[in-house]
C-alpha cells in the first residue's frame, strides 16, 4: 500500500515556560528514527558551546549547528550579535532552500525576529516557498503575531513552577 505523501508543516514552540527547543529535540529525534535527514540552527548557541544535545547529535550524526554568541540579552556587543543573526539566516536560507532536507530547524529564532535584526516577512516569504515536503520548526520565547498566524502548528510553553525559582542552577542532562 503506498504511503500517503505528507503535509509539509511549521511548527512553532513558543512561551514563557521552558522546554520549546527540547520540544523540537522531540520532534528531531523521531524523525530521525524515521530516516529523515535533519539540521537544527540556533541563533543564540555559542558556536564554541558543547551542550549535550549537540553531544548526541554528533554521535548520531546528526547536523546541528550553534551560530549565535550565547545569551544575546547580556550582550556586551548588539552589533556583533546583530551579524551573527544575519550570518544563521543566510545558513537557514541556504540549507531551507538546498531541497536536502526533511526538517529544519530554526533555534531561538523569535529572539533576532523580536529585536527587529531580521526581517519577519522576509522569514515568512521563504517558508512560505519552501521546497515541497520539508517541515521547518521555529522556537523562543514570543513568537511575532504573524508568524503563529502563518504556522500550522503552533504550542505555546507556560511557566507554572521552575527549579530556578528556588535557587536551583542550570542542570547537566536536564537543561543543557
Amino acid at each position: 500500500m503506498p504511503v500517503k505523501k505528507r503535509k509539509p508543516l511549521v511548527i512553532v514552540y513558543t512561551g514563557n515556560g521552558k522546554g520549546k527547543t527540547t520540544a523540537a529535540l522531540g520532534v528531531l529525534f523521531r524523525a530521525f528514527g524515521r530516516g529523515w535527514t535533519i539540521v537544527m540552527l540556533s541563533f543564540i548557541k555559542s558556536e564554541t558551546s558543547n551542550y549535550g544535545e549537540e553531544r548526541a547529535a554528533r554521535k548520531l550524526g546528526i547536523e546541528m549547528i550553534p551560530l549565535g554568541a550565547g545569551f544575546t540579552w547580556l550582550s556586551k556587543d548588539i552589533e556583533h550579535d546583530k551579524a551573527l543573526a544575519r550570518r544563521c539566516w543566510e545558513a537557514c536560507k541556504e540549507k531551507i532552500d538546498s531541497g536536502r532536507y526533511d526538517l529544519v530547524i530554526l533555534d531561538e529564532m523569535t529572539y533576532p525576529l523580536n529585536y527587529g535584526w531580521l526581517d519577519l516577512n522576509e522569514v515568512i516569504e521563504v517558508l512560505r516557498h519552501r521546497p515541497p515536503n520539508l517541515h521547518v520548526i521555529v522556537t523562543g520565547r514570543d513568537a511575532p503575531q504573524a508568524l503563529v498566524d502563518f504556522a500550522d502548528l503552533v504550542t505555546e510553553m507556560r511557566e507554572i513552577k521552575h527549579p530556578f525559582q528556588q535557587g536551583i542552577k542550570a542542570q547537566p542532562g536536564i537543561d543543557f
